[in-house]
């Protein structure tokens, strides 16, 4: 994992009450962050991500994985490391749960 992802996974998705799998293979895809009750994938994306080529590789995965039912979140590690508790409030409400002002 890297190290935004290990932020998300200590400070966050291993203090919930559902289970969240990391790292976890769907078909032909490792996905970041996997929660199956929900039908969600969080991706925690690089600079990388930014370059055309991984934008449409991008594109193509979301693409196919919402074809499967399942949503796909993608968070920029600047995001993660720049505006935590908005993201973790961000993700919170969007799995349902109430924000509990996390800090690091």
């Amino acid at each position: 994992m890297t190290r935004e992802e290990r932020i998300l996974w200590y400070e966050l998705f291993k203090k919930l009450p559902i289970t969240v799998k990391r790292q976890y293979r769907i078909e032909n895809y490792i996905v970041d962050f996997y929660i199956a009750e929900k039908k969600l994938i969080i991706e925690v994306d690089g600079r990388q991500h930014l370059m055309s080529d991984y934008k449409n590789l991008d594109a193509v995965r979301d693409k196919k994985l919402l074809e499967w039912g399942i949503e796909v979140i993608r968070i920029p590690n600047k995001d993660i490391n720049e505006n935590f508790n908005g993201i973790c409030n961000y993700l919170l409400k969007r799995l349902g749960f109430v924000y509990s002002d996390l800090k690091r």
